[in-house]
């Protein structure tokens, strides 16, 4: 939250920062597409329409160079905010427009999401409750079914009783026939590595930050 506070960014923008850094570190390349939905509601009339306008963005992170994260979260910044300001360009006229090489293995355009919700902290992915006169009502989850996405990180915000910032929660949806469980665990670990490092050293350049364990290190370099 301070490193947010300090780069004018939001806390979502620093997280993806990390998710960045750590999918740069685990060999995706410099040029690193991130898929996250947003509301869709940037007109006041569908303030109070029930329906569903969610679109979905296309969030590119350049790491090259091997930027400080301070400059990385500066980077994420001015992609975000270009992206929200043509958040009405449907996903699906992207695709059309840009007409990548379509396979049935994987996702257009990126194959890693991450979720954001600051809602309602109350159950594990923000299904809360809401209060309607003569009713009461609950999210109902469904079940994860078939991933859409090689990883999908969806997270959210946790409160204080005083509405104040108590960390995040959030659960990692993997595709099975991609990850093993070990190594979508491992993925996790190391994304909560990333992010407790930077929380230290905000300017640690990428490519120096440690996203081993004891453990990995230890089988790495003595038992291989």
């Amino acid at each position: 939250v301070g490193l947010a506070r300090e780069a004018n960014a939001t806390l979502f923008m620093v997280v993806q920062a990390g998710l960045a850094a750590l999918l740069t570190r685990l060999g995706v390349g410099t040029d690193v597409p991130i898929g996250s939905p947003i509301a869709g509601r940037t007109d006041d009339a569908v303030d109070d329409l029930v329906g569903f306008f969610v679109n979905t963005l296309v969030l590119r992170v350049d790491t090259s160079g091997d930027p400080g994260f301070r400059e990385l979260v500066a980077r994420v910044r001015q992609v975000d905010l270009a992206a929200y300001a043509h958040q009405d360009l449907p996903f699906e006229r992207l695709v059309e427009v840009l007409n990548p090489a379509r396979s049935l293995a994987h996702h257009p355009l990126f194959q890693v999401m991450l979720t954001w919700n600051t809602g309602d902290a109350r159950s594990e992915v923000g299904l809360g409750a809401a209060e309607l006169p003569g009713l009461s009502v609950a999210g109902q989850s469904l079940g994860a079914g078939a991933a859409r996405f090689d990883l999908l990180f969806a997270l959210q915000e946790r409160h204080t009783a005083q509405g104040g910032p108590d960390g995040l929660q959030g659960v990692l949806q993997y595709r099975t026939d991609v990850f093993d469980r070990s190594t979508a665990e491992a993925i996790r670990d190391r994304f909560l590595r990333v992010l407790e490092a930077v929380a230290v050293d905000a300017d640690a350049p990428v490519g120096r930050i440690d996203v081993l364990g004891a453990g990995e290190r230890r089988r790495m370099l003595t038992q291989w």
